[in-house]
């Protein structure tokens, strides 16, 4: 019986090192047809000896017909998104910031940025555990089954050195060839194709079968380790390690030392970008140093030690067959040119946005026109010019904004200073209306069970016209309705019930109220912890928030100033949505600060930038980017800059150390 184990872990070792060598290394030492006769030894004995089965056997890369219904899980780390430039300008401005910031020798780390969907990998001594989507960035879906049928992620690591329990990022890829190989099968069966090897390779790893999952041959890409207990104190130098425990870590990454290495970085890849066998939109660049990295920190969405670089869009050119006009969920006209269809970056377009008024007039735009299309970093199509040497005698009508809104017929209007028209018909135009209830429901928002087509034959329906009215739906509503039955009910009314424990912070961001995105929102909550003092805040009040201006002061009076949303914030009161903070959110605020205004600046060692800005907000004191006469303290670590300090000893403002600072608030 030792003799069988041994020679099935023999045969478990020996494929591992062919998958590695044939997609990872891309250097085969055997035929498809050798490596096919291994794995069929293998099925046979563990087949006949089902008590040395393991999970992480190379024949469990196959994919099983059953799968559960994804879950979602909590990031141990958010995953954050990066900021994106297109100009080399920026990337000068980035360096230099990161430059003053630090004070300090640094290193950049240079990668090709992959255009798939991302990943998260959980391993735990040395055995992958958990694969997680992106998600939200908080939370994503479990999709573990799936990931184990591609055959770049290693089940079992290799070698030594890798901590007990780690998490490694990557981007799971549809490589071009078997991209267009699989649009050929679909063409062959009459099936939609699809759009982009991203689209593809996203909607590949969400298939709750994986055999269908195995069949398509991903690919895996790695470029970020994170944990407790890293090897190396350098992200390179920890990528250097994950590629020796058999992880696919691209050998095109580089380390910069200078500003010009970048430059001479992104200038090659831009070229040789077409060559590769993947698709890639840019270059990411990265502070090396993981404690650099800390003390450099992150604002709400993205981490300020790294930057991305978007490719210049391609370019086509096709006609510009007729233009419409949508109205978003505030009243916002886009205009929208339909397009005879062209290939442009790897995508069929047959749409673009035109943005506003002033854009038409200033392209001059005819029906009929040979219109020049790019993709704004290769997603969003966009039209930027007219070839008039293509115009013809027979010149169609000029494209005109309109003057009345598409939907309801009320003049439209444009507020002064601002290039966008609006349809002030709130609460009587269908657009605005469901388009206001869809963003209550998105998953960043109120996260309930409902999509936009749903909530169309509601509205249609007569059961709902606002947010609130779904919380009076009946089951005797939504069985009358097609394609409904029991199941479907029962779910939207879970979700909804569920959705009451959605905290307060979300539940402000879901009303909708103009300029307030997830992060206003958040400050706001911390700043007027129930929705009482919110809607009785004034502009001056609301002004003392940090990043709150007069425009988003004067939106959120406006919106609690007009009695149907004060109607309708009562409703979701009465139906039981969380109207204040968390209790433990609140018995952890104090006054220690009120009233005073804080700088921080230099690197940390006992808490990140963010920390400490949280800090100070949640003991009632303001956050401030610049030293003036307003400002009461300074937080000084290391390296601070050389400018503040100078401002700071003019004006006599006092300067304080971190621990003197986590002593204020221990008192």
């Amino acid at each position: 019986m030792n003799e069988i184990k041994a020679k099935i872990e023999k045969l478990r070792e020996e494929l591992e090192q062919h998958n590695y060598n044939y997609y990872v290394a891309a250097a085969p030492t055997i035929s498809d047809r050798a490596f096919d006769e291994l794995m069929k030894q293998l099925e046979a004995l563990e087949e006949a000896h089902p008590e040395f089965a393991d999970p992480h056997s190379p024949t469990q890369r196959v994919g099983s017909d059953l799968s559960k219904e994804f879950t979602q899980v909590a990031h141990k780390y958010p995953m954050l998104s990066l900021s994106n430039t297109y100009s080399e300008t920026e990337i000068q401005g980035f360096y230099e910031r990161t430059e003053r910031a630090l004070n300090e020798p640094f290193e950049i780390v240079a990668e090709l940025k992959y255009d798939g969907t991302s990943i998260a990998l959980t391993y735990e001594k040395g055995l992958l555990v958990q694969a997680v989507t992106r998600g939200d960035g908080t939370r994503g879906d479990d999709v573990t089954a799936n990931v184990k049928t591609i055959r770049s992620v290693p089940l079992k690591l290799w070698g030594e050195g890798y901590p007990d329990l780690f998490e490694i990022r990557g981007e799971i890829l549809l490589p071009w060839a078997e991209f267009d190989r699989l649009n050929k099968e679909r063409e062959a069966q009459e099936e939609p194709l699809f759009a982009n090897p991203r689209n593809a390779a996203s909607g590949t790893l969400k298939q709750q079968n994986p055999a269908v999952v195995a069949s398509r041959k991903l690919d895996a890409y790695f470029y970020y380790l994170l944990g407790e207990e890293l090897p190396a104190g350098g992200h390179y130098e920890n990528l250097v390690y994950a590629r020796s425990w058999g992880f696919k870590v691209p050998d095109v990454i580089r380390k910069c030392n200078t500003l010009q290495e970048v430059f001479d970085y992104i200038a090659y890849w831009d070229v040789e970008r077409k060559n590769l066998p993947v698709a890639t939109d840019g270059i990411v660049l990265k502070v090396n140093s993981l404690r650099q990295q800390l003390n450099l920190s992150f604002t709400a969405k993205s981490s300020r030690w790294a930057i991305a670089y978007k490719f210049q869009a391609e370019r086509a050119e096709t006609r510009l067959n007729s233009v419409s006009f949508q109205i978003g969920r505030i009243g916002t006209i886009t205009p929208v040119a339909n397009l005879e269809p062209v290939l442009l970056a790897g995508t069929t377009v047959k749409r673009a946005s035109l943005h506003n008024e002033d854009i038409i007039e200033g392209l001059d735009l005819h029906l009929g026109d040979q219109v020049y299309v790019e993709k704004g970093g290769e997603i969003i199509p966009k039209i930027v010019g007219v070839n008039t040497e293509a115009r013809s005698i027979l010149l169609g009508d000029k494209v005109r904004f309109v003057r009345l809104c598409p939907e309801c017929g009320t003049p439209l209007v444009r507020p002064e200073g601002e290039a966008a028209h609006y349809c002030p018909n709130e609460y009587h135009c269908p657009p605005q209306i469901k388009g206001r209830i869809e963003h209550f429901v998105t998953r960043r928002a109120m996260n309930i069970n409902i999509g936009p087509e749903t909530i169309d034959a509601l509205y249609e329906a007569q059961l709902i016209e606002n947010a609130a009215d779904l919380y009076e739906l009946q089951p005797a509503d939504l069985l009358q309705l097609e394609r409904w039955a029991d199941k479907s009910v029962n779910n939207l009314l879970t979700s909804l019930e569920a959705s009451k424990q959605v905290p307060f912070e979300r539940v402000l961001f879901a009303l909708g109220i103009r300029f307030v995105g997830e992060t206003v929102a958040r400050k706001l909550a911390t700043a007027f912890p129930t929705m009482e003092l919110l809607q009785n805040a004034t502009a001056e009040a609301l002004n003392e928030v940090d990043e709150i201006g007069d425009r988003i002061a004067q939106s959120i009076i406006q919106y609690f100033a007009d009695d149907h949303n004060r109607r309708m914030v009562e409703r979701l009161r009465s139906y039981g949505l969380q109207m204040s903070l968390a209790h433990e959110q609140l018995a952890s605020r104090t006054d220690k600060l009120k009233g005073l205004t804080l700088v921080i600046s230099g690197t940390f060692t006992k808490h990140s930038r963010d920390e400490y800005k949280q800090m100070i907000e949640q003991n009632g004191g303001k956050n401030s980017g610049s030293v003036s006469g307003k400002t009461d303290y300074i937080i000084a670590g290391d390296n601070m800059g050389p400018a503040k300090l100078e401002k700071a000893q003019k004006l006599g403002v006092k300067i304080i150390s971190e621990d003197e600072f986590l002593n204020m608030l221990s008192e």
